[in-house]
């Protein structure tokens, strides 16, 4: 199954940008995934092609339009029915590598990319289905930007574009814990060594070693992190408790 990524945007010229190499772009020759920008302008009805105005009680900047966004929704769910649709917007949800894998395992996703001040919060009440995602505190220019990053992180896991099914497995989130630290020959750099461990062969040792770094690591550095690893690790034997109980 080829998963689908329909963009829509007002710079098609941006897709499949730096996802045309690497990996990504080996596994789009391949067939793996497939890409198909649609610009937003098309479904404009003026000459100009208009699809921005002034926000309505006044401010800096200019709002997409929502009749037209539907327009393009509509057009773009109509191609490809049973795919989610995702905003990308700074007022969405920030997404986990759970939602990432999820859309991984589906048939694709189609992405809309805002602009200028954002979108007419009308849009999201005629089409609930659409789902508002962020990328980080933080703001772009515009969604494409954002959209790269997302469909970077479910190409890599599509089937055989990392190679071993496993590369992923024990990365940052997706055991709720940041990755653990890195290391490879030469053995001393500049008098920094390779920590003992991990030179042992002692993999029940290096295993634990790792899990040790990840969950410091968490804790210093994703201190919001740390606390749900914890809440999730102590869930269980509550769960054990209460069954216990009854």
């Amino acid at each position: 199954m080829t998963f689908h990524a329909q963009i829509l945007t007002l710079y098609p010229e941006m897709f499949p940008g730096p996802l045309g190499i690497s990996l990504a772009g080996r596994a789009l020759e391949e067939g793996t995934w497939s890409c198909s920008p649609i610009q937003i302008r098309d479904f404009a009805s003026d000459k100009h092609r208009t699809v921005d105005d002034t926000p309505a009680g006044g401010g800096a900047g200019m709002v997409l339009r929502a009749d037209i966004l539907s327009a393009a929704v509509a057009h773009a769910a109509g191609l490809h029915p049973n795919v989610p649709i995702l905003a990308m917007t700074p007022r969405g949800k920030p997404i986990a590598q759970a939602r990432i894998r999820a859309l991984a395992d589906g048939p694709g996703v189609t992405v809309l990319c805002g602009r200028f001040e954002g979108f007419d919060e009308r849009l999201f009440d005629a089409h609930p289905e659409i789902e508002q995602v962020s990328m980080g505190d933080f703001v772009l220019s515009g969604g494409e930007i954002g959209a790269l990053m997302l469909l970077d992180a479910c190409i890599r896991l599509l089937p055989g574009v990392m190679g071993a099914s496993s590369s992923g497995d024990e990365e940052s989130f997706e055991q709720g814990l940041l990755e653990y630290p890195h290391y490879t020959r030469p053995n001393d750099w500049e008098g920094r060594m390779i920590p003992e461990v991990l030179r042992s062969g002692d993999h029940a040792k290096i295993a634990a070693w790792r899990k040790q770094q990840a969950e410091e690591i968490t804790r210093l550095r994703r201190p919001d992190l740390w606390g749900r690893y914890k809440d999730a690790r102590v869930q269980p034997a509550s769960d054990v408790q209460q069954k216990n109980k009854d």
